[in-house]
Parts: structure tokens; C-alpha cells; sequence
């Protein structure tokens, strides 16, 4: 978030293409006895997300390494961390950063990538020159033929309906002779159907599920299908809403119109109140009424803005302490500090009554801690307890981020990651066809589908979008493309060029910096897509 009127001036963009700089290394003798693992840890249809783990399994340390591999004609990797990479033709070598170049005996080291298309797999791969199995580099192994007559691939599949036991799917018929089509659960066939539908029944609520279909006959299956992936409903959405707006209170002066926790509108439904404060120790925070936004407003007292957290709770709303911000300096990278937090930010809870949290770190978050201490302030809380996180575009790109895995980390305690769709520049989507340009429909929708096909619930995923001008420097749509990004994602109408893969009728609603905006810009942005949400499935 902006804390005190200082934009952003570091784009997506242009943190990717520092990704791609290349660091030179110096190769181990002992180099021949690493070998790497390689895993396919999620894949979307266009594009899939890779993890290579090189292991030193030789007498000596490994002093620098180099993985390489090839992807089929057209294929691409997109982005990558934990190693720099090089690209030659279909060739792409990942190479160690300096601080994970040295892996000692018995010991391993991991990266991760962004690649496509969905359904291939790297091959020919080599580590310092050998094969990622030890031995000579293998040569290029030909991909076996179909057997003659078999039913061409079937079509992508789409989910097309939920319930609290089932998912239905529906997917483009095979080419060729077809007696009918199998869906899989990765190796274990669901349903066998004759048409181009089905309905997997049985499963439990709140569930994930990803399927791929194959069409037979008499000569045998086809190929596996691009995979989609599905979740049934009857997820817990907590004390909110099933659609809510979220807004952020300054507790600060900024050019925005200043105001008393008591005149935010009734629109919003959970109202963050931005910022608790790092303190000199490691992972505790505090939080006090800013003397400058008392004096802005004429005097407010401590006691003043209790009770109107507690007015605005008897009203049917939350409110939450948010922590961190633009400007924000709070580190929880310890055990010792993650204690820090949980207590700190419950007495703070306690003290002003607040109803949860809100993660908005922008200058570094560690997953294990921050899970850590966010599970400790849940166990003395409970169920109760609000967990909102505010990432940047960036820190969402892929599950390997910290704050992606943070989210997937504690998603049985998540309530809601509302992304910040700004101050941003241009981002690749859940298609990895495009760096989408913010401010357009297609960066909501396709950035949305990012965390909405790798593991995030419909219910915990909601658009985070400035009120208006001067919110943010960059990214400031009108509410009714919010409105439009909103009805497009719930049910792949209205959309742009960009559709997503299927419809994710519980998403969960928007966010808006911030409240102050709001009035600064006549309300505009609350009067807009709050009575929208009531219109979602």
C-alpha cells in the first residue's frame, strides 16, 4: 500500500528482467557427481511450474553449478528464482545465484520456473555438463508414435458446475474413431462417459481436484487432455459476507480527505486499519492513534476511536489492524520473532478490539515464520479470527513466491489474499501468453486466474483496486471495469480477450486504497462495486 503519498517507482517488469542477468560461475571438479530430481509441482493448461533439486551426492563440495534442458519447439520459460537462466534456441541453462552456488557433500540445492506449453516436460537434461541422472549427456530419445486408430487428444476440459459432492466437466471431442472418453484423477480413472461430459460425484466439501480425460476405442487411448482443475463448494467463508468490500482507514495525513473510523459508509463490510508499526525488536508491532490525524479531524481521542470500532462492529461490520505498508519495516524471520508477532498483535487486538489481520509486507516476507506466527495468534484467537493478506502483483506470480506459498501455507486459516492490481507495470497471466498492461481487464481477470488455478479457493481471492486518481501512480481503472473483471471471473461473461479457463462463482469481492481515497473521489468507488457484488452467483 501507499503510506504517505510516495509512489512506487519499481515495476514488475523490470524486477523480471533483472531475473535474467547472468552471474558467471566456477565449476567443481567433483561436478560429474551432482544429480537432479525434477518435479512438475502444478500445471494449467498453457504453462506449468517446475522444480529441479541438485543433490551432491560425490567426495567433494560443489563449487557452482548449471542445469540445462530442452523444451519442445515453441516452448518457453517464462520466469525462474534461485538461479539466473540462459536461453540457446530450445536449450535454457539455469545457473546458481551467488548464495546457493556451494552445495556440500550429501547436501542439495533447489530452483524453481514458469514454463509452457502446460502439457510438456524438460528433456535432455545435464548438470554441470552430465546427465541430471549422472553418466554422459543422453541423447534426444524420440517421442513415441501414437498407436494407429487410437481417438486424437481430446479437448481442454472446463469445469462447468460445482456442488458440495461433485464437479462437472465438460470438454472438445476427439478426432478419429471414438467409443468414449475416460476422466482421470491423475492415475485413477473417474468416470468413463460415451459423450464429451461428466459429473465426478463423491467428493468432499471444500475440496481440489485436477482431472484430464482420454478418448478410446478398440485400438486403445489417446493422449491425456490438457488438465483442469476444480474445487466444490461448501468452503467456510467465515463472519464475512460470501461478496464483501474491503477498504483500508489511514491512521495517518496524506492528501486523502482524513476521517473518523465513524463516517466510513456502510459499503464497506471489513475496514483495515492501516498501520501497526515495527518496533526494535524482531517481529513485534505496535500500534497507536496517529496525533496528526487526531488533530486533522478535530480532535480524537484514543477512547473516541474504541468505541467506534466497537459501533462499527454492533453494525454488522470488521474491522482489522493491518501491519506493514509502503513504507512498513517489520521483519518475521525467527521462531523468537514470529512469537513476537503473535503476541504483539493479539494485545493489540485486545486493546482496540479488532477482529483479525492484515499481511501487507512490501519489503520482504518470510512463508515458515509468518505462517508460524500466524498459526500461534490463531490458536489464542480461534475461528474467529480475519487473516486478509495484501501482496503486490509480483509476489503472486508463481507458487514458489513467499507470499504465494505463504497463502497456500495457511489456507485451512485464510480468509482472503486481495492482490494489489497497481503501481505495478505489466504482468504475465494465468495463460503466459501476455505481459498484460495494468489498468485493463485483462491484467484483473488473467492475474486473478493465476491464484485461482494453483490452489487458492474461489472465496479466498478478491481484486484489489485504487479508489481513484491520486490513489496510486499507476493502475487506476473505474470501478465499473472492476465490476466487469468481478462478473467475468464468477462467470466467464463480460470478459475481455482474456477468458478465464472456468468460473469462479464465489470469488470473493474487492478491495479498494483506501477509504480516504474514496472520499476524496466522492464515493465513487463504493457506490459503484459494492451493489455490484450483490449481483454475483
Amino acid at each position: 500500500m501507499q503510506r504517505r503519498y510516495v509512489w512506487r517507482t519499481l515495476t514488475a517488469v523490470f524486477s523480471l528482467a533483472l531475473a535474467f542477468v547472468v552471474i558467471p560461475f566456477a565449476a567443481s571438479p567433483a561436478s560429474a557427481a551432482a544429480t537432479a530430481t525434477f518435479t512438475k509441482t502444478s500445471s494449467w493448461g498453457s504453462a506449468f511450474e517446475g522444480k529441479y533439486v541438485i543433490t551432491n551426492s560425490g567426495p567433494n563440495a560443489v563449487n557452482g553449478w548449471s542445469l540445462a534442458f530442452d523444451l519442445p519447439s515453441g516452448g518457453a520459460v517464462s520466469s525462474q528464482w534461485d538461479a539466473t537462466l540462459t536461453r540457446s534456441g530450445q536449450r535454457f541453462t539455469f545457473s546458481n545465484v551467488g548464495w546457493n552456488g556451494t552445495i556440500p557433500v550429501g547436501g542439495s540445492v533447489s530452483f524453481g520456473f514458469i514454463a509452457s506449453p502446460g502439457n510438456a516436460t524438460p528433456a535432455n537434461c545435464t548438470v554441470n555438463g552430465v546427465s541430471c541422472g549422472g553418466g554422459t549427456n543422453p541423447s534426444p530419445s524420440p517421442s513415441p508414435s501414437p498407436q494407429p486408430g487410437v481417438p486424437g487428444k481430446p479437448g481442454t476440459p472446463s469445469v462447468t458446475g460445482t456442488t458440495g459432492s461433485s464437479i462437472s466437466l465438460s470438454w472438445g471431442a476427439s478426432s478419429g474413431t471414438v467409443t468414449g472418453y475416460r476422466v482421470y484423477e491423475g492415475g485413477t480413472q473417474r468416470a468413463q462417459v460415451t459423450g464429451t461430459t461428466a459429473t465426478i460425484s463423491g467428493l468432499a466439501s471444500c475440496t481440489g481436484k485436477t482431472y484430464t480425460v482420454r478418448a478410446y476405442n478398440a485400438q486403445g487411448e489417446s493422449t491425456a487432455s490438457d488438465a483442469v482443475s476444480g474445487s466444490t463448494t461448501g468452503c467456510p467463508i467465515g463472519p464475512l459476507p460470501k461478496h464483501f468490500l474491503t477498504g483500508y482507514w489511514h491512521n495517518f495525513v496524506n492528501p486523502a480527505t482524513e476521517l473518523k473510523l465513524s463516517a466510513v459508509p456502510n459499503e464497506y463490510d471489513l475496514i483495515a486499519v492501516a498501520f501497526a508499526e515495527a518496533t526494535s525488536t524482531p517481529g513485534q508491532v505496535t500500534f497507536a492513534l496517529d496525533s496528526g490525524l487526531a488533530a486533522a479531524v478535530g480532535g480524537y481521542t484514543e477512547a473516541q476511536f474504541k468505541a467506534d470500532v466497537q459501533a462499527k462492529k454492533a453494525a454488522g461490520k470488521k474491522v482489522i489492524i493491518s501491519v506493514g505498508g509502503e513504507t512498513g519495516r517489520v521483519q518475521v524471520a525467527s521462531s523468537a520473532a514470529a512469537t513476537q508477532f503473535a503476541n504483539s498483535v493479539y494485545s493489540i487486538m485486545q486493546t482496540y478490539g479488532f477482529d483479525g489481520v492484515d499481511i501487507d509486507l512490501e519489503n520482504g516476507l518470510n512463508a515458515q515464520w509468518m505462517g508460524d506466527a500466524l498459526r500461534q495468534l490463531r490458536s489464542r484467537v480461534g475461528s474467529s479470527l480475519i487473516i486478509t493478506m495484501a501482496p503486490q502483483t509480483i509476489d503472486m506470480q508463481s507458487t514458489g513466491m513467499e507470499y504465494f506459498k505463504l497463502a497456500l501455507g495457511i489456507k485451512d486459516i485464510l480468509t482472503v489474499v486481495h492482490m494489489q492490481y497497481y503501481n505495478s507495470g505489466s504482468m504475465l497471466g494465468c495463460d503466459q501468453a501476455f505481459a498484460y498492461g495494468q489498468g485493463s481487464i485483462n491484467f484483473l481477470t488473467a492475474l486473478a486466474c493465476i491464484q485461482l488455478e494453483n490452489g487458492l479457493r474461489d472465496d479466498q481471492v478478491a481484486l484489489g483496486l485504487p479508489a481513484g486518481p491520486g490513489a496510486a501512480g499507476g493502475g487506476v481503472v473505474a470501478p465499473s471495469m472492476v465490476n466487469q473483471a468481478l462478473t467475468c471471473l464468477a462467470t466467464r461473461t463480460n470478459c475481455g480477450s482474456f477468458v478465464p479457463p472456468r468460473a469462479y462463482p464465489g470469488i470473493r469481492g474487492a478491495m479498494t486504497w483506501s477509504i480516504n481515497w474514496d472520499a476524496s473521489n466522492n464515493w465513487n468507488f463504493s457506490r459503484t462495486v459494492r451493489p455490484h457484488l450483490n449481483t454475483l452467483p
